[in-house]
């Protein structure tokens, strides 16, 4: 049997502390009406008997509390929601524990946001990690040694797993599953709970925001250009001429305030607009094509798709609003 501890932080959201355990117990009700006996031990465990949650909303009674579970084969990090500084502050006693049992052999995961208390732990340094989209500005400055995975679902690497947000931690229990109960059981868990057992990747549901919390003035001004002529041909030398700034420099200093470099950011904010074209107008593939500065279809459907993880015609299938027809 696998023991796996559930942590429950102060500021967890609750979702993510119920989630995993009711689809790990799930799998222990499916085996015992095989005949079969239960292959997880689940707990949730917390510094405290009683942890409240969304301001008081919840109150969650820990079955063990972590400094009497000596020994576990797996850790699961919720997601944390408010003041993540807060959440850190207050969930600081958790890492040393975290740490020795990694160090004595248990594996760690966590999910969603969760990310931010396991890399307090310097566990990932070095490693990738993957975690809510929205907060990957946040992470990487907190967590500069962190490799963020922005994109990815799921992370594995030496005994840490990490999932992307929300609900795709749901992605990473369903792996896990798999990893440690096999393939037809995830398969049973993926029907039961209606989960994507497929999906791996979080470009479909990112929207870029541009990377503006920094003090480069200069670079900011940059980011302004290319974000109001997004249907124009822009260049490194032409931005560099702009502000009377080396080239070399000016791609110092942008990959430096934004963690892309110039031209990335310019594909990133042009295919953010066409996917907002998709999303919202009648134009065809070609036209929003030539609205955002493309000319060449075969370049657009690359880009789109290496920053998408769709084609334009899957994106538009996916998201498109649907026009609405009644009879007269």
């Amino acid at each position: 049997m696998k023991n796996i501890i559930i942590l429950v932080p102060t500021g967890a959201i609750l979702g993510s502390v119920e989630g995993p355990r009711q689809v790990f117990t799930e799998v222990n009700a499916f085996l015992k009406r095989m005949g079969k006996p239960p292959l997880f031990n689940v707990k949730l465990a917390g510094l405290t008997p009683e942890i409240p949650l969304n301001n008081g909303m919840y109150m969650v009674k820990a079955d063990v509390l972590v400094k009497d579970v000596e020994k576990t084969d797996l850790v699961i990090i919720p997601a944390m929601d408010g003041d993540m500084l807060k959440n850190l502050e207050d969930n600081k006693g958790f890492i040393p524990w975290i740490l020795h049992q990694y160090n004595i052999g248990a594996e760690v995961a966590s999910l969603c946001v969760g990310a931010f208390l396991l890399a307090t732990t310097g566990l990932v340094n070095g490693k990738k990690c993957a975690t809510h989209w929205m907060a990957a500005n946040d992470f990487r400055k907190m967590f500069p040694d962190v490799d963020l995975v922005e994109d990815k679902v799921i992370t594995d690497e030496a005994g840490i797993y990490t999932s992307g947000g929300a609900f795709s931690y749901l992605n990473l229990v369903l792996y896990l599953i798999e990893k440690f109960a096999g393939r037809d059981i995830a398969i049973f868990c993926s029907k039961a709970f209606q989960i994507d057992i497929q999906r791996d990747s979080q470009s479909p549901f990112m929207i870029f925001r541009g990377q503006k919390e920094h003090e480069d003035n200069d670079i900011k001004k940059a980011q302004d250009f290319i974000e109001k002529n997004v249907q124009n041909k822009i260049t490194v030398d032409e931005l560099a001429s702009m502000l009377a700034i080396g080239r070399r420099n000016l791609e110092r200093r942008f990959k430096k305030a934004t963690a892309n470099t110039v031209v990335e950011y310019i594909q990133r904010v042009k295919i953010e607009a066409a996917k907002m074209s998709l999303e919202n107008s009648r134009e065809n593939v070609n036209e929003v094509m030539y609205n955002v500065g493309y000319v060449d279809p075969k370049a657009f459907r690359i880009t789109f798709k290496r920053i998408t993880g769709l084609s334009p015609i899957q994106y538009r299938n996916k998201y498109s609003r649907k026009l609405l027809v009644t009879a007269d």
